[in-house]
Parts: C-alpha cells; structure tokens; sequence
C-alpha cells in the first residue's frame, strides 16, 4: 500500500509541472514584430518557473536575443550572445527573477521590441479547496460537529 502510494507521489511530482506550466506565445496574435508594446502585454500576467515564452516571427525578419538590464536598456547584446533565429523559438523560463529579451536587429530594439518580465518561483498556487462541511444526521446531537470532508479523502 505504502509502495502503491510512494509510486503515484512521484508520478504527480513529475507531472504536475509540466501540466500547470502556461505557454506565452509573447505578443499573443502580434507574434514579435516591431510597433508592439510589451510592457502593455507582459502586464497582469505571472510567468513562473517551468512556463515557457515562444516567439513568433517570419524568420529572416527578426531574432531574439536575451541579455541583462543593461542590455535590455542601451538596446545591446553583450559580446558573443548567440541570437536564436527560428521565427519559432521557445524559451523555458528555468530559473526565477527578472529576464530580458531584445531583437538584435538594427533599430528594432528601440522601436520597442523588446520584453522584460519578472519569473516567479515554482508553479502558480492552486487555489485552497474551501472545506464543506456535511449536513448533519438528523439523529447527530445537538451541539456535535458534522465530519468535514476533503477532495484528498477520496
């Protein structure tokens, strides 16, 4: 039984994450282009460990390139940043804290393609299953506590 349990436990724990992690396709049916506003975009969403960001683009026109805060401002990839060129380029956000996204291509940076978001560590929380209690037996006493029952019991 103990067997049986440990064995569905470490099932969930391995798929869990995958399945409550979102996909953002970034800039939704805008894919990444230039004359799109990110900040506006990224604004209201929590991205957390283990989501992934996919960028969308007719490859050839654009590319992505991810650097840091200094970076992400004066519009520049440090030396040796591999940009990645697919026009269908997925980014596993594998560790929390903030990231920063740029286009590599002359003035598209700094005509707003470029994307900073905050990651959040581990999945987003699952809301509390709120406790319903049982109605009580006609034949409980008066003043007695009808048994609670939980999704987990079952």
């Amino acid at each position: 039984m103990a067997s049986t349990q440990f064995f569905i436990f470490a099932i969930l724990a391995v798929l869990v994450p995958s399945i409550l992690a979102t996909d953002f396709v970034v800039g939704d049916d805008k894919g990444w282009t230039i004359g799109f506003d990110y900040q506006t975009w990224a604004d209201g969403k929590e991205f957390h460990v283990g989501d992934r960001l996919i960028f969308k683009y007719r490859k050839g026109n654009h590319n992505v390139l991810k650097v840091n805060g200094t970076g992400f401002q004066q519009c520049v990839a440090p030396a040796g940043t591999v940009p990645l060129t697919s026009g269908n380029d997925v980014i596993l956000l594998a560790t929390s804290g903030r990231k920063w996204y740029i286009c590599g291509f002359p003035t598209h940076c700094a005509n707003g393609q470029k994307l900073a978001i905050t990651v959040l560590d581990g999945l987003s929380p699952a809301p509390s299953p709120t406790p319903t209690p049982a109605a009580p037996s006609p034949k409980a006493a008066r003043g007695s506590v009808a048994p609670v029952h939980y999704w987990w019991n079952y």
